[in-house]
């Protein structure tokens, strides 16, 4: 082998040898790059988890106070409808008083 095809094929094995080298230095940058992608996936991940869970709570209150507000609603309702049944009785009870005593003492009397 002549000098000059030495020289070649050295020149060609250090060519190799730094595109070796480069290989591995990129195949370390996308090793770390897909590191940090990781990382601001699960970043992001959590974030959004974040606001669902704040989402779901604020629905969540939200149904609450509409089914607290329509509870309280109703029971203003049933509260007006009793005292109305009991003033109603009240009054019957007040205008029969007298006739009632009157039956009464007419039963003792007999």
């Amino acid at each position: 082998m002549s000098e000059v095809s030495v020289s070649k094929v050295e020149g060609i094995i250090k060519t190799l040898s730094e595109l070796e080298e480069n290989i591995d230095s990129l195949n370390e940058k996308v090793a770390d790059m897909k590191k940090k992608l990781h990382a601001r996936v699960e970043n992001e991940v959590e974030n959004l988890r974040e606001k669902v869970v704040e989402m779901a709570t604020k629905e969540a209150e939200s149904m609450i106070s509409k089914t607290r507000d329509a509870a309280n609603q109703d029971a203003k309702k049933i509260l007006n409808d009793g005292e109305k049944s009991l003033s109603e009785i009240k009054t019957k009870i007040n205008e029969k008083f007298d006739e009632a005593v009157e039956y009464t003492i007419a039963s003792i009397l007999k």
